[in-house]
């Protein structure tokens, strides 16, 4: 992607502060194309970083907002019919496209895309591959749905043949509703594991079964597709939908290459796996399985086990995935992680436990995506929960969009968590939440905090008064 070229286009982003759009965004910029966009919501930090890259920002969505000289209209996942911008786009005919359209035919084509996949791990497995390629000096392009602390922005455009890309299975517009990944050309894909998530676009296991097999028919013969091994459902989906070359990764015998050799320390972890010793700068199984993708893919692209164990040694993790936001005068640790799944909270949990030994865990949750709104993990979210010393929920974000019948049972996770010897709090919001820890609290906790949103700025409210 070329100065010159991106100079001849100006691209209008609708839902420029979301953490994709908004990355994409100011990639864009920075690879030459002039950028504008519009938000109905624009909050700190995305609006600073793109005023910071010369991005103009249009408050609210108003048909007037539109300019004339604009070439492509990158309509964000979020918008829907009855949006004034996206009425008048369509009454004018005018060029609109997905943002996975947009990477496809602005970026992707022609060029070496390895695709990171799974209902979990996908931003820290794409972020330790990304800084791979980059700290052995690939300069990479790059699309990931975080933070990378190593790289400081969540997307970049370079003249290298590597791609790597953090492969969504949630569905791409109002008008698109395959998953992104569907749009990402893999030569290489990684599935971490499959699991059922987003029950507003999905009706079932088997349909989210059936997009990861979609995916999958997509990499060439001389691509390559990695698989947890340990995972029945990855396992299940390659056998039905299968066709490129494929390697399982993981613990069991039967793994093609096989993690083993492993010890977990405080601060890192080391293992081997295909026969070479890697040391991660992390903790928990989670992350051997996120970094053993990595390798594997990196390997495939290339790298030799000395760069790949330099890259590794210097990767400073991501933002929101088990990161210290601080520690108060009372020694009270708290971390924020992006977990809103049964299943990263408990790894993170357990990853948490090998680093804080003999600590109180508090875990704090807010229900706020689509699907721990909903009754989908009624029995399985309060299990994972449960494995923390106490827990505070906050109250189902945006409930009384939800049908009593559909939506998640709070009174019913406090039942089962307290069920299990675990002390819980219900409190309505994070004002409540910071008052009843204040109560609660004890000097040398450690307290976790779930989330997919900003939460109401409850981590610096923690710190400020615990």
């Amino acid at each position: 992607m070329s100065e010159e070229s991106g100079t001849k286009k100006h691209l209008y982003f609708m839902g420029i502060c979301g953490t994709a759009m908004g990355s994409v965004a100011a990639a864009f910029r920075e690879a030459g194309y002039r950028v504008t966009g519009s938000d109905a919501h624009v909050y700190d930090p995305m609006k600073s970083f793109l005023e910071r890259q010369g991005i103009d920002i249009l408050t609210g969505y108003k048909s007037e907002n539109l300019p004339e000289d604009v070439d492509l209209f990158v309509i964000g996942n979020a918008q829907s019919r009855g949006n004034p911008e996206v009425e008048e786009i369509l009454n004018k005919k005018r060029h609109y496209v997905s943002l996975p359209e947009l990477l496809r035919e602005l970026v992707l084509r022609g060029k070496r895309n390895f695709v990171v996949s799974g209902t979990h791990g996908k931003t820290t497995t794409s972020s330790i591959l990304t800084w791979l390629f980059e700290s052995s000096g690939r300069n990479p392009n790059f699309v990931i749905g975080g933070l990378p602390g190593n790289l400081k922005q969540g997307a970049r455009f370079t003249d290298s043949d590597f791609v790597v890309l953090e492969g969504d299975e949630y569905d791409s517009a109002f008008f698109d509703k395959r998953s992104k990944f569907i749009h990402y050309l893999p030569e290489v894909a990684i599935v971490n594991n499959v699991e059922f998530d987003h029950a507003d676009i999905f009706d079932d296991f088997n349909a989210v079964k059936r997009t990861f097999g979609h995916m999958m028919r997509l990499i060439p013969d001389n691509g390559l597709l990695l698989l947890n091994g340990d995972d029945e459902h990855c396992l299940d989906v390659y056998a039905k939908e299968g066709h490129a070359p494929a390697r399982t990764v993981g613990f069991s015998d039967s793994c093609d290459a096989r993690i083993t050799e492993v010890e977990y320390g405080i601060e890192d972890t080391s293992f081997s796996i295909d026969g070479e010793g890697y040391t991660i700068p992390m903790n928990g199984e989670f992350n051997v399985r996120n970094a053993s993708m990595a390798i594997m893919a990196a390997r495939f692209g290339g790298l030799k086990p000395e760069e790949i164990r330099e890259g590794l040694s210097s990767f400073l993790g991501v933002k929101r995935r088990q990161e210290v936001r601080g520690v108060t005068d009372r020694n009270i640790t708290v971390v924020d992680d992006f977990g809103h799944h049964p299943t990263a909270i408990r790894q993170a949990i357990i990853g948490l436990r090998k680093k804080y030994v003999g600590s109180r865990l508090w875990a704090i949750f807010e229900p706020r995506s689509n699907t721990t709104r909903r009754k989908v993990f009624q029995e399985s979210l309060p299990e994972a929960l449960s494995l923390a010393d106490a827990v505070c929920v906050a109250e189902v974000a945006r409930a009384d969009m939800l049908s009593k019948e559909e939506r998640l049972d709070p009174d019913k996770v406090m039942e089962d968590i307290r069920g299990s010897g675990t002390s819980a709090f219900y409190e309505p919001g994070a004002d409540s939440i910071v008052k009843r820890m204040e109560q609660e609290a004890l000097d040398g906790d450690v307290v976790i905090v779930f989330s997919n949103g900003g939460f109401d700025g409850i981590h610096d409210k923690l710190l400020d008064r615990l």
